[in-house]
């Protein structure tokens, strides 16, 4: 429910959904190349996945970010739960999910999320979050509630978290987290630092690179997680040092997608990288060290989480010779 003298706002007027971008600009969205096209959704599992979510009155990154793997993924039962509502206090030039101000912390909203991941029978989940500014430490407790609720209610499901940067937090809400001992800590870098101010201009490149290496610091057996898109206007070398900072702060598993442009108000697409291109990036990125590294042009944070869990908890017991 809005506060009381807040004006109801709907969501669905992108006008209403992104007051920040209403003044820019329109961008031309270009046609999509037939690499990037995914089939409507339609399925059974879709249909039984999304009734699921709006039974829990859950927000899920699914649908409110646009992802383009919503129809494959749910037709499996996998979604991504989106935790402290569905506005955001930042105003990303690539990103979908609404901004302003957030409403209340639902205390909740960790079980209603553990209720579905066990309704689900999910083998693995995946909690993102808006990024809550308003919140002394960032919602970092509230992502704990969720953890610990879900080892609860679905002990057998490993939980991956994508958090935002807590940039306005102090270092203990980052400690939070990591003392819920998530399986994977994830936190996008999302791209270049030369296209911070304009792509992230509430973020710092090197306060995301910092968390991340914290989290090691924190506990080094903990997977650390992070991506980028691409097609923004960064170029390869740009992308190239971006892997070399990641592994720096070792950084276990690399995510490289294709920005889609999700309105004309939103920043534009530069170009389409090819499927060759992601290739390429995959291989640089592997010959770097990483332990995993997904490089397509609908690869996102939360694609095959769970398939690529399995697979990177097996890369590093071969990289430990335990295999």
């Amino acid at each position: 429910m809005p506060r009381r003298g807040q004006p109801l706002r709907d969501l669905n007027i992108p006008s209403e959904r992104h007051p920040e971008k209403a003044h820019r600009p329109d961008n031309a969205q270009p046609k999509k190349p037939d690499w990037i096209r995914v089939k409507a959704p339609v399925s059974q599992g879709y249909k039984e996945t999304r009734d699921i979510i709006r039974e829990q009155k859950l927000v899920t990154v699914c649908e409110e970010a646009g992802c383009p793997n919503v129809g494959e993924c749910w037709s499996q039962g996998h979604a991504t739960m989106m935790i402290m509502g569905e506005i955001c206090t930042r105003g990303c030039t690539f990103c979908n999910v609404a901004t302003g101000k957030p409403q209340t912390l639902d205390a909740f909203e960790p079980g209603r999320v553990a209720h579905a991941v066990a309704q689900l029978g999910l083998k693995h989940v995946v909690v993102t979050s808006v990024d809550r500014d308003d919140l002394e430490d960032g919602g970092a407790e509230h992502f704990a509630q969720t953890i610990r609720a879900i080892r609860h209610r679905a002990p057998g499901t490993t939980i991956e978290v994508l958090v935002p940067d807590f940039l306005k937090c102090e270092a203990s809400a980052l400690e939070t987290v990591v003392e819920a001992r998530p399986d994977v800590f994830n936190h996008n870098l999302e791209t270049v630092p030369g296209l911070y101010p304009e792509v992230r201009p509430g973020a710092r490149y090197f306060h995301s690179l910092r968390l991340l290496q914290r989290v090691k610091d924190l506990d080094p057996s903990m997977f650390t997680k992070s991506g980028i898109m691409v097609g923004l206007g960064e170029d390869r070398q740009a992308v190239l040092q971006v892997m070399d900072d990641m592994r720096a702060a070792d950084v276990d598993f690399l995510t490289i997608g294709q920005y889609l442009q999700p309105t004309p108000k939103h920043h534009r697409v530069d170009r389409f990288v090819t499927p060759e291109e992601f290739a390429a990036y995959e291989k640089a990125a592997l010959g770097k060290g990483f332990l995993m590294v997904s490089a397509t042009p609908l690869t996102r944070s939360s694609y095959h989480a769970g398939d690529d869990f399995a697979r990177l908890r097996a890369a590093r017991e071969a990289k430990l010779g335990r295999v």
